[in-house]
């Protein structure tokens, strides 16, 4: 049997359909393979092939038993999902989470409204045992590029000194990678020389 990971532009799937799949046949026992959803209610595609042919699973919920007919699926409803995956599903590592932090202009100084989804990130990072986070610092397209470049610097160990402040104990400094990328990666594409808030911002994740 092979299975194959894919989204909808057939790139390679990420993590929360391929721990899917694993699970699935972790629990040999019922010998089939479902999807679950993102969070955000999106799925990828999973191509299950055997001997007897091809089966795409492309639907929230949707199965196909292993080795069984090709192009063959079927819903498992979510008590079913619960009942045959449910102890694997509560043992399996918490998903990577990521926050949008932003900035006032030209600055390493977070928005109010930045300021108020600290707690949220430090509540996230405080439920997983051992968390790896990152900070990456971007800027708008105002200024030189080498400037910006430094700026995002300057945002990311700020955003980092601040989540390693708050945590205290928890959080220790070697767990928090930075990085900047200044203007090359815009959230909003903009031509040179942009005020654009939304570009002015840091992307904690946490793992």
């Amino acid at each position: 049997m092979f299975l194959s990971f894919r989204d909808e532009n057939g790139s390679s799937l990420g993590w929360a359909v391929l721990i899917t799949v694993v699970l699935g046949l972790a629990g040999c026992a019922k010998n089939y393979v479902v999807l679950l959803p993102n969070d955000d209610g999106t799925t990828g595609k999973v191509v299950v092939a055997g001997r007897e042919g091809v089966t795409l699973l492309e639907k929230g919920r949707e199965g196909a038993a292993i080795g069984g007919p090709a192009g063959k699926t079927f819903m498992v409803s979510d008590e079913q999902i619960a009942e045959d995956f449910g102890a694997a599903l509560a043992a399996s590592p918490r998903k990577p989470v990521s926050y949008l932090l932003y900035f006032k202009a030209g600055t390493d100084v977070l928005t109010p409204e930045s300021q108020a989804d600290l707690p949220e990130i430090l509540a996230e990072i405080q439920r997983r045992p051992v968390p790896d986070i990152s900070v990456i610092g971007h800027t708008d397209t105002m200024g030189d590029a080498a400037e910006n470049a430094r700026l995002g610097l300057v945002r990311a160990r700020s955003t980092a000194e601040t989540i390693s402040q708050l945590g205290g104990s928890i959080i220790s400094a070697d767990r928090i990678s930075i990085e900047s990328h200044g203007e090359k990666n815009l959230r909003v594409s903009t031509p040179d020389n942009t005020d654009e808030p939304r570009n002015r911002r840091v992307e904690v994740t946490v793992r």
